[in-house]
């Protein structure tokens, strides 16, 4: 499966009887799915299809969606009397509560009462047509999250195959480390051999183990390629794998940082340090990711 982007654009237009709508669709970076909807008054029935329409398309992602209307002549409204004398009966009902008549645009804001007289079909016989757009304007904006996807699948493997490239650079500084182990070990013995009384043998043995420990990173090395096995796995089966990556990134930065640590070598530092450089890199690149 192809990777996709969280970034995107597309827009889509329609026509009929004087009327003209345009769908606006914009797609950023975000931690789920996060839809916003803007529609014009008497269009709340799109809301719904709206949404469905894009959970389909996107995983991930802060996804806009704006549809907005001209017309070629103005709107003639008209009053409900239906609608009106049901109102005005109910307040009538309210008398006795001593409360203060409504006022006129109150009675005009409330829905039913107020319609628009245009000789023009109502919104709801355009769902279709609106509907059918709004599908072109999504496919729209997956092609384009789909071509900005295929970009960053580039730049991720080009930082991964500079991570693997680090963790063998480090696996060959750190085997030169056991000399100067050993120099050390002979450092800290003639310290430990000089005091007054001389330290248990067990302590010595104690000691060595310790600083032995301490700068072993093959399991960190390990790790690390394993690691960057995985995300070349996740990159090649494609999809929504924007969160494994950055899971990812993160075990990666945490044995950096271990690796960095432990090392008792100048250049085994440098390469560390560069490693975690070249990870933050690669984290940047996959928060676009969906």
């Amino acid at each position: 499966m192809p990777i996709a982007s969280m970034t995107g654009f597309a827009r889509a237009e329609a026509a009929s009887g004087g009327r003209h709508w345009a769908w606006e669709l914009r797609s950023v970076n975000g931690r789920g799915l996060d839809i916003r909807c803007r529609l014009p008054v008497g269009y709340d029935a799109l809301d719904a299809p709206v949404r469905a329409a894009v959970a389909e398309r996107c995983r991930r992602g802060n996804v806009s969606i704006t549809l907005t209307e001209t017309r070629e002549q103005k709107t003639q409204l008209r009053i409900n009397r239906e609608a009106l004398d049901q109102v005005l009966d109910l307040v009538a009902e309210l008398k006795e509560l001593a409360v203060a008549p409504p006022r006129l645009d109150g009675l005009l804001a409330l829905p039913g009462v107020l319609e628009r007289q245009d000789g023009e079909d109502e919104p709801a016989q355009h769902m279709a047509l609106l509907t059918q757009r709004l599908g072109e304007g999504l496919e729209g904006l997956k092609a384009m999250r789909l071509v900005e996807g295929a970009r960053l699948a580039a730049l991720v493997y080009a930082h991964v195959d500079e991570i693997a490239r680090l963790t063998v650079a480090a696996r060959a500084a750190a085997a030169s480390q056991p000399a100067q182990i050993a120099q050390r070990l002979r450092q800290q013995l003639d310290e430990l051999l000089g005091q007054l009384p001389p330290p248990a043998p067990d302590r010595i043995v104690q000691e060595i183990a310790l600083m032995a420990a301490r700068a072993d990173v093959r399991e960190e090395l390990d790790r690390l390629g394993a690691h960057v096995e995985a995300t070349r796995a996740l990159i090649t089966a494609g999809g929504p794998i924007g969160r494994k990556l950055d899971f990812l990134c993160q075990e990666l930065n945490r044995e950096a940082n271990t690796l960095c640590s432990k090392s008792s070598d100048v250049e085994l530092t440098r390469i560390g340090l560069d490693l975690k450089v070249a990870i933050e890199q690669l984290r940047e690149q996959v928060q676009n990711i969906e």
